[in-house]
């Protein structure tokens, strides 16, 4: 097939069909397709046969396909064959950072935090080689399923043929330049990203405190860092994007999707109409027909035979009914009639009530300095799914065998009935988690009542039997897996209370 005469309706390699054509330029089309042996939406790059960097492209997307950070697009397939050129990639639903700022703005931390995780997955893919060299807020995305996503990794660049002496400082440049459209909703660089251009001040771009009022100190510093030489204020830079990561390391993260019980699947043999709570109503079946063989004489009336038949059924109805009737009247009178036993009424069951804590602090009673990133604390209890209370990342999921666990202690204020505690951790299992209940904020005082292994997302941890206590304790015994090293990650906390009846 001619890249000249591809169209809605083609298929390549005998798998993906174009569906819709989401944008075209310079030579190159962007389209929205269907692979046909998983079912799912794909992203398909073709290329028009003037097109004359095709196996740059090419190359890129197939060094890009080998990284697995979940954070990057991930590159299913690319070939140059027979005339046809094509890069196939995952589809990406959701908004991008563009997209938020155009509806309001993000809150300081929350716009960096999508940063912090693009600068994490750049770091990798640094490390295995590669480049991206055209950060924009299109290619930074908040996915519907409650991910950060970085588009166009290598390719981007490939398709313009952008190349760099120093693509380690170019990207943590561009990082910057992502962060200060997070925090100001301006961009600080002549592209037109659909965003405002950054105020000036004495032919300098100002600095995000400038612009916008309640951004962070350390924010702007690390913007300033990345980005604006004459604002570093004798700080150095950052030239790398694993530098950026690592200045944005204390960023509370975004909460990850809630992992729930999956419904199971409806597969009926033909879908309906319409969705609605009534099953839907069976037509009439068609009366029955009988057909007549021409070589067979027809059946004599059967009306007198019918008659007689009715008539003898009639009477035996009649017996039937007699009988019973007799049947029934010597047992009441031979037995005394029994009283019915009144209905109860079921007592309705309290529901459970919130409970908020009074604070919250990192618990590390079999450590050094008995501390555990107290400062990030409160980040647990906030109610924002947005931020996060983490634990120091550690070697090992066990504590390198160093101590039995760490975890988040809450204070209750005064002694409550606790009927369960869901957290929120983070998506990626492997969390040991126990619930230690007790009226003093000493290990040996609080009492285990309830334990989960192998767990991620939103868990529900409910005592055996009623439990009171002043200060609950979320206690990890080991840890999930978390950018090669090991951290537990708590986005929420909530405490219920038996409720009154």
């Amino acid at each position: 097939m001619s890249m000249s005469t591809v169209e809605p309706g083609s298929r390549l390699a005998d798998r993906f069909r174009l569906e819709d054509r989401v944008s075209e330029s310079n030579g190159v089309t962007l389209w929205k397709a269907i692979d046909e042996i998983l079912a799912r939406s794909v992203a398909v790059h073709t290329f028009a046969p003037e097109f004359d960097r095709v196996n740059e492209v090419v190359l890129a997307a197939r060094a890009a396909s080998r990284l697995t950070d979940p954070r990057l697009t991930q590159v299913f397939d690319a070939a140059d064959e027979d005339g046809t050129a094509y890069v196939v990639s995952e589809w990406v639903s959701g908004d991008s950072l563009a997209d938020l700022l155009s509806t309001g703005g993000l809150e300081p931390e929350r716009g960096a935090s999508l940063v912090a995780e693009a600068a994490e997955a750049l770091a990798h893919a640094h490390e295995a080689g590669l480049t991206h060299l055209q950060l924009t807020p299109a290619r930074l995305m908040w996915t519907s399923s409650g991910t950060v996503k970085l588009l166009g990794l290598a390719v981007d660049a490939a398709i313009v043929g952008l190349t760099s002496d120093d693509p380690a400082r170019d990207d943590a440049e561009g990082l910057g330049r992502l962060l200060y459209a997070a925090l100001t909703g301006h961009w600080p660089s002549d592209e037109d990203t659909g965003l405002p251009p950054a105020p000036m001040d004495d032919d300098k771009v100002c600095t995000p405190r400038q612009v916008t009022a309640g951004v962070p100190g350390y924010l702007d510093t690390i913007t300033c860092r990345a980005l604006l030489p004459e604002s570093r204020r004798g700080q150095a830079p950052l030239s790398t994007p694993a530098e950026v990561a690592e200045a944005l390391s204390e960023v509370p993260r975004p909460a990850p999707a809630p992992v729930g019980p999956v419904p199971p699947a409806v597969l009926p043999s033909e879908a309906p109409d319409t969705l609605t709570s009534r099953p839907p109503t069976m037509p009439p079946a068609p009366p029955m027909t009988q057909k007549t063989n021409p070589g067979m004489r027809p059946p004599a009336s059967s009306g007198t035979l019918s008659r007689v038949l009715v008539a003898v059924l009639v009477i035996v109805v009649m017996l039937v009914v007699g009988l019973g009737a007799w049947t029934v009247g010597r047992s009441l009178g031979n037995n005394p009639v029994a009283t019915p036993t009144p209905t109860e009424v079921p007592t309705a069951t309290p529901s459970p009530v919130v409970v908020k804590p009074g604070s919250a602090v990192g618990f590390d009673p079999l450590g050094d300095d008995q501390e555990e990133n107290p400062q990030l604390s409160q980040y647990a209890i906030d109610g924002k799914p947005s931020t996060d209370w983490h634990t120091t990342s550690y070697n090992s999921a066990d504590f390198g065998r160093l101590k039995e666990g760490v975890g988040l202690i809450l204070d209750m204020n005064q002694p409550v009935a606790i009927s369960d505690v869901m957290v929120t951790l983070a998506n990626t299992p492997g969390a040991s988690v126990q619930l230690k209940v007790g009226n003093a904020a000493d290990l040996s005082v609080l009492k285990t009542v309830a334990e989960v292994k192998n767990v991620s997302g939103t868990v529900t941890l409910t005592p055996s039997k009623p439990v009171t206590g002043q200060y609950v304790l979320i206690w990890f015994t080991r840890l999930p897996p978390h950018e090669g090293r090991y951290r537990g990650t708590i986005y929420d906390v909530i405490v219920h209370s038996p409720g009154s009846a």
